[in-house]
């Protein structure tokens, strides 16, 4: 996706590109001789795409640019916004890995414990009794998130993508970042689409043509709120998974004539908020795994030590 941005940016027309990736050899054929074939069969950069298996979020970005013409300003926006959020996963993996490889560690030493050490001294404390129940209590847990991740994964997959996300627009861990994100998507997509001069109605049908089912189901929902004579900004403000603010830059924006560049400049704040948050997160979850790694060492030390002070005791 960077070199198709910055070969765009250059001047490249869609088949120049294909031309220069197919000379360069810096993508596999396969890449490039499905784009030649969806090229010589007259298909959209979205549609050619979509075959190139590219998630459902970048396709739909894409196609938006087909009718709003920011093909260029969209590509940039679609890396810019991948290359932070690789940024995050080596992040978050960077700042999982110490602390996992110790809680493996530390699992096998209370194995150890429990089933060497334990039974050979008294360890009526009760750091010994969390001791003899953490094992379980790790496996239980394990069980736990995997079979609610299951059951999860088969209701939304059985159910209407609008209806999840507003149940998830519920939820307090990850509501924050659900509305930035939602809000951040829809208002650049809708504001370039504006700025085109393209009215709601005509924006609502189009979003109903796209390949991502959340897109479309939103799109017939808006046209049935445009039908029963709802205005934009209020059935905005009804879905819990957008931030209010939403709904008062379309309010006032629609009442000075310039929605889609004030929609432009609340979706390029709310990314910069996105991103911030998710950052400042990650900063949060290595001194937590630590704590909690500090505190399962403190109790194997108490398990160790309080018996064999107890029976020091005893004998003096």
């Amino acid at each position: 996706m960077q070199l198709m941005t910055n070969l765009f940016s250059s001047g490249f027309h869609l088949a120049e590109i294909v031309d220069f990736l197919a000379r360069s050899k810096l993508v596999e054929s396969k890449f490039v001789t499905t784009m030649r074939e969806g090229l010589s069969n007259c298909k959209s950069l979205s549609e050619i795409l979509n075959e190139l298996r590219f998630s459902n979020s970048v396709i739909t970005q894409v196609a938006l640019a087909d009718y709003h013409g920011n093909t260029q300003q969209t590509l940039q926006l679609i890396t810019e916004n991948l290359t932070k959020m690789q940024k995050v996963r080596q992040k978050l993996v960077t700042v999982a890995t110490y602390p996992i490889i110790l809680l493996v560690f530390l699992i096998v030493i209370v194995l150890g414990l429990k089933t060497y050490l334990l039974p050979q001294v008294e360890a009526n404390n009760f750091a010994g009794e969390v001791i003899n129940v953490l094992p379980w209590l790790f496996i239980g847990f394990g069980v736990m998130l995997t079979g609610l991740a299951l059951g999860m994964a088969r209701y939304f997959k059985t159910t209407s993508p609008l209806r999840n996300i507003q149940k998830i627009g519920h939820f307090p861990l990850v509501r924050t970042y659900l509305k930035l994100y939602l809000s951040a998507f829809y208002a650049r997509e809708w504001g370039n689409l504006i700025k085109q001069g393209l009215e709601m109605r005509q924006i609502f049908a189009m979003m109903t043509e796209q390949n991502n089912q959340l897109f479309r189901e939103m799109g017939q929902d808006l046209l049935n709120a445009m039908a029963l004579g709802q205005e934009f900004h209020e059935k905005i403000h009804r879905y819990p998974f957008f931030t209010p603010e939403l709904a008062l830059i379309i309010e006032y924006g629609d009442m000075k004539a310039k929605l889609g560049d004030e929609l432009l400049v609340y979706a390029d704040e709310s990314w910069t908020k996105f991103f911030e948050k998710v950052e400042k997160t990650m900063t949060l979850i290595q001194p937590l795994v630590f704590l909690f790694v500090a505190l399962m060492i403190v109790l194997i030390y108490a398990a160790m030590l309080l018996p064999i002070y107890a029976q020091m005791e005893l004998g003096m």
